[in-house]
């Protein structure tokens, strides 16, 4: 009995030392005052072409509770239902500064004035850098768009500027200490 408790101590102790950094991050936090948790976007937060009509604007987020050890943000907003085989990214922002806890509405413009000093904006699947909204396919069911702060081990993350969103996502896993993200809706009849 007493070898038996030694053997699951000695497996259970390596399992807890790997949990560990996921614990550290379990208290990361993203919110948003625009958009709540499984609700749907709004047309704010709708493209502006593709036969939608809408403002096209990023709304604002806020995230506390990063991991120890957090040298710099990302965020992206993806969304995994777009008929593509790859879904669609909305949104990839990067080397935002430790020091920030969120991006103001309307940050996502183009010229990302909004952002915090040193964050570049990515190019998405639009084939551009800067927030795209929502706009699935008419007759679709309603979409998920899965908005992620990342916290990440590397001050910067080096990357050509043209970089695809596929590019950054891949620099982004393996710099990635924790992540915290919510998910909204949008579907068009």
């Amino acid at each position: 009995m007493k070898n038996n408790s030694l053997r699951l101590a000695a497996c259970i102790l390596p399992l807890a030392a790997l949990w560990a950094p996921a614990a550290s991050a379990a208290g990361f936090e993203l919110s948003s005052p625009t958009i709540k948790p499984g609700s749907t976007l709004g047309d704010a937060q709708v493209f502006n072409d593709f036969g939608c009509k809408g403002q096209n604007i990023s709304p604002a987020l806020q995230w506390k509770g990063a991991p120890a050890g957090t040298r710099s943000f990302a965020v992206t907003v993806y969304d995994p239902d777009a008929p593509t085989g790859s879904g669609w990214w909305h949104w990839v922002v990067y080397n935002i500064p430790a020091s920030a806890t969120g991006l103001p509405e309307g940050a996502g413009a183009v010229d990302g004035k909004g952002l915090p000093a040193g964050s570049i904006q990515g190019r998405t699947d639009f084939g551009a850098p800067g927030f795209g909204g929502a706009c699935p396919p008419l007759g679709d069911k309603p979409h998920r768009y899965i908005f992620t702060v990342h916290a990440l081990k590397t001050d910067k993350l080096d990357l050509p500027t043209d970089a695809t969103a596929a590019m950054v996502g891949f620099m982004i896993h393996g710099n990635r200490l924790g992540q915290a993200q919510f998910t909204a809706k949008y579907g068009r009849k």
